[in-house]
């Protein structure tokens, strides 16, 4: 941080003076004529804007020459002397200025108006065609097809901040546009279960754009070398140097600096870093989330709506079968049947072992249930269990289990050649060193390395250009994948 953090804004004190709707006209009257290519305004043109409005009807020419000398103390305004329309020694005097809104001002301004059309809720939008922007001007940033012009290269990268940034605002002003408190209240009325599709349809069409760009990005940020970066930093410096500029001038280092640090933020939103993931990727699983609550929204009301709806069709539907019955007997089933049994007892069983959804219910074992009388001073005899000696058959398990492992590391060490796993040649595989594999290839899509419970370190070899198919067979199935290899070392290098 440099002195200008610390200091005193003292450009934005008109906002909030005891007169702020006197300096706030002034300046909003100065700054639309800067806007219209009309730089200089004179206190009479001022004046007799002001008049118009019936705010101003017993505003004086000094008030305002008063205001416009406190504007100018204040670094909103700067004023320039007229020189060339004074006719006599007292006109030149007298030193009639004219008027320029500084830059600060302007941009105070134009902040200003964009709050006013921003209102209180958030806008934002989720675009899936900003992802592929960057993804192309980064591209043509990073490895152009033929080299760029200097003027060509600041305009890429221009681009590319322009993008990157539209990227973040509006995706956070928008799923903050969803999280707001008024959404939420109309997330809650009925009216809501119409909009719900357009807003899931419209957040899954994001994340299919998200996830289809995100690896390109990934890709092209780690095949980019620093060597490279820094000779692109220093052709977009040294072309900032040669842009004459009146006034302070950056050196080529701090040019340097500003743009190794912009690089470095956006690499860091697209890839994250070792200690914790990427922007990109908390944006889409909150992206997802949202999906989820519209949902949950969606079918509390739906559950709502059901409840409300009137019954009275179908009660007096019932109460004519009813009706038409000729025994208690008939009549005691179909209530049975529409009510439940009456009287009925329930039990609380045990909870299963284990869960499996392959299982069949005729499969599923008995649940006993002891039903103890229910008389007074009833105690349960208590029974003397021994504790038995479990060593021996927790022994045979962690030896089943080790000997299982073995056999599985066996196989798999089978499979090596030359240190790689080559899935175009391998024989047929069981179902686990399928498993095993296939999970293997699915942790080093996202990283560089894996280690194994072994300690061997496997990288995926794949060449995402490659368009081949091979088929692994299996004892289980065929499996159609790209030809891929993975890499074995035993991760002491």
């Amino acid at each position: 941080m440099d002195d200008m953090d610390f200091r005193r804004v003292a450009e934005i004190s008109y906002l909030n003076a005891d007169n702020t709707w006197r300096y706030r006209a002034i300046v909003r009257f100065c700054f639309k004529k800067h806007e219209h290519m009309q730089t200089y305004v004179y206190p009479e043109d001022i004046y007799h804007e002001l008049k118009k409005d019936a705010h101003f009807q017993n505003y004086t020419f000094e008030q305002m020459e008063q205001d416009l000398t406190q504007l100018v103390a204040w670094k909103n305004l700067q004023a320039h002397q007229e020189t060339g329309r004074a006719k006599t020694i007292d006109d030149f005097k007298k030193k009639r200025f004219r008027y320029q809104c500084t830059p600060y001002t302007v941009e105070i301004e134009r902040m200003v108006e964009k709050l006013k059309s921003i209102g209180e809720e958030f806008g934002g939008s989720l675009e899936t065609t900003q992802f592929d922007r960057i993804l192309r001007t980064l591209r043509e940033f990073l490895f152009p097809q033929s080299p760029l012009p200097d003027e060509e290269l600041n305009q890429t990268w221009q681009d590319l901040q322009h993008y990157f940034r539209t990227l973040v605002q509006n995706a956070s002003d928008y799923l903050a546009h969803l999280k707001s408190a008024k959404v939420e209240e109309r997330m809650q009325t009925t009216a809501f279960i119409l909009y719900k599709d357009k807003f899931t349809q419209y957040l899954q069409t994001f994340i299919i754009g998200l996830q289809r760009s995100a690896q390109k990005m990934e890709h092209l940020f780690k095949n980019s070398s620093p060597e490279r970066e820094h000779a692109l930093f220093q052709r977009l410096a040294d072309y900032q140097l040669t842009i004459p500029r009146l006034g302070e001038e950056k050196s080529r280092e701090a040019y340097l600096e500003d743009f190794r640090e912009r690089f470095a933020v956006m690499r860091e939103w697209f890839i994250g870093t070792s200690y914790r993931d990427s922007e990109l990727s908390s944006l889409s699983k909150e992206t997802i989330e949202t999906i989820r609550r519209i949902t949950k929204f969606a079918q509390r009301l739906a559950e709502q709506r059901q409840a409300s709806k009137s019954r009275k069709a179908d009660y007096l539907l019932l109460a004519r079968w009813f009706s038409q019955t000729e025994k208690k007997e008939e009549a005691d089933k179909l209530s049975a049947a529409v009510f439940g049994p009456s009287g009925g007892r329930h039990f609380h069983g045990e909870t299963r072992e284990k869960e499996d959804k392959n299982s069949r219910i005729e499969l599923e074992l008995p649940t006993t249930i002891e039903v103890k009388p229910r008389i007074a001073n009833y105690r349960e005899r208590a029974k003397q269990v021994p504790i038995r000696d479990q060593q021996e058959a927790k022994e045979a398990a962690r030896k089943q289990h080790l000997e299982e492992q073995q056999q599985l590391a066996d196989m798999l060490e089978g499979l090596v050649s030359d240190h790689v796993i080559d899935f175009a040649n391998l024989p047929l595989l069981t179902r686990e060193a399928r498993q095993v594999l296939l999970g293997w290839v699915a942790r080093t899509l996202h990283r560089e390395s894996i280690r194994t419970e072994t300690g061997a370190v496997i990288r995926l070899l794949w060449d995402r250009k490659d368009t081949r198919r091979i088929l692994l067979t299996c004892e289980d199935g065929n499996f159609e994948m790209p030809p891929m290899k993975l890499q074995v070392s035993d991760g002491k290098g």
